[in-house]
Parts: structure tokens; C-alpha cells; sequence
């Protein structure tokens, strides 16, 4: 019981910041802005959130500081893709090679310098009760915050005013300009949000599931994040189920490894992306499911009318 316990509490912490960071990018995906730089926006909020809780002591300024280096980040692409129109594919490719270079160079003198770890939110009672009591009740404010950005996404995409405009925008961007909805400022938006969650994701990697710092520590997350969107269809509660879902693959490699089974390491540490892949190749048979989700208008430029 115990161990099934320990299992189930490191399966969240790894999947907690893939459906962080993929809630943000189903946002800004819906809007119809594809970030491609969701890797570079984690890693760099990874280490300013570090070096914020390493000089402050308090690991909220180090979350506040995650999530706004993400955003901030995230206005660059903005600017290069809203504003000057550049290819949003290869302004994003650029955007994750920058963000990788920027954290190894900014995070260069804490390499080995201890972490201050984010301490787990008991509720009491509840995180008494029996197997789920400490899964579920005695997590860091990253597993809450996750749960929240997940239905209150739902909320806002489906049952709110301002959700019905955004994906109107993501759906017939010059139908929406036509009805005099504010394209472009929702689209900035949208990123500076999708920013947001991925350096609030980052931060997580750093304070919670490897309380230090590593360079390239995110290990291809923001990757994962962005199949995962595609994956969900653009629904909000199917991220959070393809987010476990391939935490629990990442997790089982691990206990896989430990147990000493008969394949090669990197065999099973491959095999996240490998899931990914065979994922992704599923969803490209199904395409009437995916035809009907996907915002119509999904990275193509908008450029209004003079």
C-alpha cells in the first residue's frame, strides 16, 4: 500500500507541469497562435525561479518570478509574430533554442547550489483519509493550481462570453475582425497567458520535482506539452488525462529501470517520446475528431486592414 502510495505521489509530481504548460498552449492554440517556444519559455522560468527563491528564501517569489520571466518571454514572440508577422513555426523553433541558451548562461554560477524544495499544502482531515489522503490533500500548490487552470479553462473557453470570442478569433480570425472583435490584442493575450503557464511549469521542475538547478533540466517537456494539446483534442479535461497518462509512462521507466528489467536505459528512457509518437500517429487516423477540434485558423498569420 505504501509503495502504491509513493508511486501514485511521484506520477503527479511529473505530470503536473505537462498539464500546466499544455493548458496554456491549448489557450493560445485556441486563439489560433501555434508557440512552438513552450520548451524555451519553461526552462528559462525554471531558472529565474530558482534564483528568485535562492536570493529571496521564499519559494512564492520564486513562482511569481516563473510565471512572469514566462510571460515576459512569451511577449517576444508575440511582438515577432502578431505585430511583425514572422512565421510563428520558426519564430517558436527560435524562441526554445534562445530560451535553452539564455538559462544555461544565466544559471551558469547556481549549478549545484541547493534548492529551497516548496512545501506540500496540508489539508487537514482530508489528507488523513487512507490512500488518497496524502495523494490528493497533502500536495504542493502546484497540483491545486494545475486542477484549477484545468476547470477554469473549461470554464472560460465554453461557458463564458470573452471564451466564445477568443475561439471565434482562433476559428475565422477575419470574421471575427470583421464583427469588430480585437484580434490581435486577444491573440497577445492568449500568449502572454500560454507564457504564464509555461514558466509556471518551469518553476515547478525547479522547486518541486528537482529542487536545484540543471541545465536543460526540462528534458523535452514543452514537446510533450504541445502533443499533448493535440493529443486532447483542445478539451481542457482530456490534457488532464493525457497529462497523467504520460506521467505515469515517465514514472514507470523509472521504477522499470530501478527493477533491474533486461532492456538498455536508454531503451526505456525513450520510451515518453516514444509514447508521444505512436500517440500522435493514432490521432492523425482519427481525422474527423481532429478536424472538428482544431482552430481553423491555427497559425496563419492575421494582418488587418488598413
Amino acid at each position: 500500500m505504501i509503495m502504491f502510495e509513493a508511486i501514485l505521489l511521484t506520477i503527479i509530481t511529473a505530470s503536473t507541469p505537462l498539464v500546466i504548460a499544455a493548458m496554456g498552449e491549448l489557450v493560445a492554440e485556441r486563439s489560433g497562435v501555434l508557440n512552438l517556444g513552450v520548451e524555451g519559455m519553461m526552462i528559462i522560468g525554471a531558472v529565474c525561479a530558482f534564483i528568485a527563491t535562492n536570493m529571496t528564501g521564499s519559494p512564492y517569489i520564486g513562482v511569481l518570478a516563473g510565471i512572469a520571466t514566462g510571460a515576459i518571454f512569451s511577449l517576444l514572440f508575440g511582438f515577432l509574430t502578431l505585430t511583425l508577422v514572422a512565421n510563428q513555426v520558426a519564430t517558436g523553433l527560435a524562441l526554445t533554442i534562445l530560451g535553452l541558451g539564455v538559462s544555461g548562461m544565466v544559471g551558469e554560477s547556481v549549478v549545484g547550489v541547493p534548492g529551497v524544495k516548496m512545501q506540500p499544502i496540508v489539508i487537514p482531515l482530508l489528507s488523513d483519509l487512507p490512500l488518497i489522503g496524502r495523494v490528493l490533500f497533502a500536495q504542493d500548490i502546484f497540483f491545486y493550481l494545475s486542477i484549477a487552470l484545468v476547470a477554469g479553462v473549461n470554464w472560460y473557453l465554453f461557458k463564458s462570453r470573452s471564451g466564445l470570442k477568443l475561439r471565434a478569433i482562433g476559428d475565422s480570425h477575419g470574421s471575427a475582425h470583421t464583427l469588430g472583435l480585437p484580434v490581435i490584442r486577444t491573440r497577445y493575450l492568449a500568449v502572454m497567458f500560454g507564457g504564464a503557464c509555461a514558466g509556471l511549469a518551469g518553476a515547478q521542475l525547479s522547486l518541486v520535482y528537482t529542487p536545484q538547478w540543471v541545465e536543460n533540466m526540462s528534458a523535452g517537456r514543452g514537446w510533450i506539452a504541445l502533443a499533448l494539446v493535440v493529443f486532447a483534442a483542445w478539451r481542457p479535461w482530456r490534457v488532464l488525462a493525457g497529462g497523467y497518462l504520460f506521467g505515469a509512462v515517465t514514472i514507470g521507466q523509472l521504477h522499470a529501470q530501478a527493477l533491474g528489467i533486461g532492456l538498455p536505459s536508454q531503451f526505456l528512457s525513450a520510451l515518453p517520446y516514444a509514447a508521444t509518437i505512436v500517440v500522435l500517429i493514432i490521432i492523425s487516423h482519427n481525422r474527423r475528431t481532429t478536424l472538428i477540434n482544431t482552430p481553423a485558423c491555427l497559425g496563419k498569420p492575421f494582418v488587418p486592414d488598413r
